[in-house]
């Protein structure tokens, strides 16, 4: 994998469009190596699926949440899994863009929802890598932002973006709306923001953070722009018309939020963490809370060198940054899909992106190389393996 061959400008990365062919061309050594990192994790699971016997291509399309997309994608919503402990599972837990995507492609193409899934996912992982290089490139530079984007692609649970899973999309969504505010784009912002919340819960990060921005903004300013507005109003459109959409449908306000409360999702204020860590802390293998404190511990370290990064973070990406981890903690979720959940936070990753930035090129390509194996042998153990990612 080649180093990211740009000067480091901390400058706006365009004077024009993101989308024209001169900004394209500047964000092609992101692309490039975003695109060639996550190749790397595809061929390494499929060296390994042929050496186990298992179907790796499977492993990314049809089993866990990729399952639930692709059923709603092919039947509409209404399907619920009973548990043998007696448990409910609705499947409107799973926010309708993807699954809406998915049909969208089945309808125009011979294949089927898994693959489509597939499709959606790999084309929004390049744009989520595209707008965390807008986004990295005009908080640091353009070397730190080509950085950024191919960090987040070696991120230890980067095989989700190789899924059929939410992730991605929601991540381009969240990077391309955040880049929108740092720029004055208040509606693009908002309408970016409200199909974020057409695609995960943890958008309301997105919301707080935008809204705080603008709330920041008009008192700093003393005026309220029109367009300012506009967005701010045009940003929880997608999440509240969701969950406004569940409560209609099971007859109740609070409808939505009893799903998630049957799928173990509930707010619990990091109660379900704390009782996670301190059991393996004081159970058969106390080595293992040890090593979840260590890694709570890491996470720590990395917000706290985010909070004291030069240059400092624009408020809206710290905002976003810190209500993702926070939404991730605060919930009482399954633990092993915590990493997951805080991936979209890209922004933690800008320290590790400064860092590497200031180093030489060959330097550089050793460490993102050798990331890059870590985290496609840690996605394949774990696609291969029996557990939910």
């Amino acid at each position: 994998m080649p180093p990211p061959a740009v000067t480091d400008s901390p400058a706006p990365v365009t004077t024009t469009g993101p989308c024209t062919p001169g900004a394209l061309r500047a964000a092609a050594p992101a692309l490039l190596g975003y695109a060639a990192v996550r190749v790397v994790g595809l061929v390494v699971l499929a060296v390994a699926a042929a050496v186990t016997g298992k179907d790796g291509l499977h492993r990314l399309s049809g089993r866990w949440d990729s399952i639930w997309y692709a059923r709603i994608a092919e039947h509409g919503y209404g399907y619920q899994a009973v548990l043998p402990d007696g448990t409910v599972h609705p499947d409107l837990a799973f926010f309708p863009l993807l699954p809406a995507l998915e049909r969208a492609l089945t309808t125009v193409l011979p294949i089927d929802a898994g693959t489509a899934g597939l499709a959606v996912a790999w084309t929004a992982s390049l744009l989520a890598a595209w707008g965390i290089y807008m986004a990295g490139a005009e908080v640091a530079g353009r070397r730190a932002g080509v950085l950024l984007a191919v960090l987040w692609g070696v991120y230890p649970t980067a095989f989700v973006q190789s899924m059929a899973y939410t992730e991605t999309l929601f991540t381009a969504a969240a990077a391309w709306s955040l880049y929108a505010v740092l720029r004055g784009h208040w509606i693009r912002a908002g309408l970016l923001c409200a199909l974020a919340g057409l695609t995960r819960p943890s958008a309301a990060a997105l919301i707080a953070a935008i809204s705080i921005t603008a709330l920041v903004t008009v008192v700093r300013e003393r005026r309220l722009p029109p367009r300012l507005a506009v967005g701010v109003v045009i940003a929880p459109l997608g999440w509240l018309g969701y969950v406004l959409y569940v409560a209609v449908r099971e007859g109740r306000p609070t409808a939505y939020f009893d799903v998630q409360a049957a799928w173990g999702n509930s707010i619990d204020g990091g109660r379900a963490l704390a009782r996670f860590v301190w059991t393996h802390l004081t159970g058969p293998t106390p080595l293992a809370g040890v090593g979840l404190l260590a890694a709570l511990a890491l996470l720590g370290w990395v917000v706290r060198l985010c909070l004291q990064v030069r240059p400092r973070l624009p408020l809206p990406v710290l905002a976003y940054t810190l209500g993702i981890v926070a939404v991730s903690l605060v919930g009482a979720a399954y633990f092993g899909s915590r990493p997951r959940l805080i991936m979209p936070a890209f922004p933690l990753l800008l320290p590790a992106a400064l860092a590497l930035a200031r180093l030489r090129d060959r330097t550089t390509t050793l460490v993102l190389t050798g990331l890059a194996l870590a985290s496609a042998a840690y996605g394949a153990f774990t696609l291969l393996g029996p557990g939910p990612p």
